[in-house]
């Protein structure tokens, strides 16, 4: 088990949103869950909190998937299913979940790298997607070439393109289409992201002038100095700067609207977890029910609301959601 990190002793998280809202970080309904389905990824990228790469080999088994549908068929509060990785389309029952999710009814978020839609093996994921009418959260770090190759590889940057130009072809993007295709812009380094509307301007600026490329928002992502940018961070001697950065610009706004509120996340092995980070450090849920099982069964009791009002854990690592403007799976908070 990977500790949590400490930074600065005598600051606590928990102490310091417990004292901006009057009580500990609690979780309310329950409306996303977020499923890690496998760390295998066909790129190995500098910041990945996950530590994802070709080498990997975890996977959910296909009872895990049998179970994710059949919690989401008891709860229909839980109307969105985020499926992330690893590249999760190259789990082999990605397909059958997604559109077993759609069939229900729910809203599916699919987190593609881009290149995975270049991959031998893959050639009709994007059209899978626009059919199943998927939004894609797509990672792509900064609209500039040498500073998405400096984190995710040489060439990475065209692949990047060329899937992004797939998925506008299939009309992802485009202005009335209903295709939604969503960015996401983490630093190249130890600093907190620029103001988010700003830099979608930039970013729809740039890509469209360049490439044609259309997309519909941007969400800016502070990275975590956890896993494999925590090693980085260290080995360039700027951990603890980079730690009291985050602490330094604490952000009582954000509280009400972090990800963990509303989000429980499941790991590939089918534990829960309050976050995807907490899963990345295993750091157990609050709430009593440690895996998915568990969950199961309080689903087919119609008891989920047990989870409801269970505290959150909370480390050091909590701080870069709340840095500056917010960060969660989906941007910035304030």
């Amino acid at each position: 088990m990977t500790p949590p990190l400490v930074l600065h002793k005598d600051i606590s998280f928990n102490d310091r949103a417990s004292k901006a809202i009057g009580a500990p970080l609690t979780r309310s309904t329950l409306t996303t869950l977020q499923v890690n389905l496998g760390k295998r990824c066909n790129m190995a990228c500098l910041h990945c909190h996950v530590e994802a790469g070709p080498k990997r080999t975890e996977e959910m088994s296909v009872e895990h998937i049998d179970d994710i549908l059949e919690l989401l068929s008891l709860s229909p509060q839980i109307s969105t299913l985020d499926v992330t990785g690893g590249a999760p389309e190259l789990h082999p029952h990605f397909k059958r979940l997604v559109s077993g999710a759609r069939d229900l009814g729910r809203r599916v978020i699919d987190r593609c790298n881009l290149s995975i839609l270049l991959e031998p093996g893959q050639e009709d994921l994007a059209h899978f997607l626009a059919e199943q009418r998927v939004e894609v959260v797509a990672s792509l770090p900064c609209y500039l070439e040498a500073n998405v190759e400096r984190q995710r590889g040489k060439g990475s940057f065209s692949k990047s393109v060329e899937g992004l130009l797939i998925l506008n072809a299939l009309g992802y993007g485009l202005p009335e289409s209903g295709l939604i295709l969503n960015l996401v812009y983490n630093p190249t380094g130890p600093s907190l992201p620029p103001p988010q509307p700003a830099l979608e301007e930039a970013y729809h600026q740039q890509l469209k002038t360049r490439f044609g490329i259309e997309f519909n928002y941007l969400f800016t992502i502070t990275n975590m100095p956890i896993k494999r940018f925590q090693t980085q961070l260290q080995h360039n001697g700027e951990l603890e700067r980079y730690q009291a950065l985050l602490i330094d610009h604490f952000n009582s706004a954000t509280l009400e609207g972090l990800m963990c509120r509303e989000l429980l996340s499941v790991s590939w092995d089918g534990r829960l977890y309050d976050c995807d980070f907490n899963q990345m450090l295993e750091l157990p849920l609050g709430a009593a029910p440690q895996n998915l099982s568990a969950l199961l069964e309080l689903a087919r009791s119609q008891s989920l609301q047990h989870i409801e009002g269970a505290k959150i854990h909370t480390a050091s690592h909590c701080f870069g959601c709340t840095a500056g403007a917010g960060s969660s799976c989906g941007g910035a908070l304030s």
